[in-house]
């Protein structure tokens, strides 16, 4: 038994093609919102690897420095002698020669 299409009324025939157009939309729209979260999380782990190597090269830096003082300050303790640092930002030693 052979199909008809021409025996189906054109309202049955409008519903079904409502029907695939909103499968082809619902298509798209899970595919846009899966590619967003895709390109969100890659982002992040961008981020995430960006930040993290920053902050390893910067506690590097920082542990290679501190090494170096105290390499530094181990040989000779007459050069290195600790003076506290004005919190308010000022500097009291400094004289204005104009003054």
């Amino acid at each position: 038994m052979q199909f008809d299409l021409s025996a189906v009324e054109t309202a049955t025939m409008v519903f079904i093609g409502t029907l695939v157009f909103a499968l082809v939309l619902v298509g798209f729209v899970l595919t846009a919102g899966f590619l967003a979260l895709v390109m969100v999380g890659v982002g992040k782990f961008a981020w995430f690897l960006a930040s993290t190597t920053l902050l390893t090269v910067v506690h590097g830096i920082n542990s290679g420095w501190d090494r170096l003082v105290h390499h530094a300050s181990a040989g000779s303790p007459g050069d290195f002698q600790g003076q506290p640092s004005p919190s308010t930002g000022s500097y009291p030693r400094v004289m204005l020669r104009d003054s």
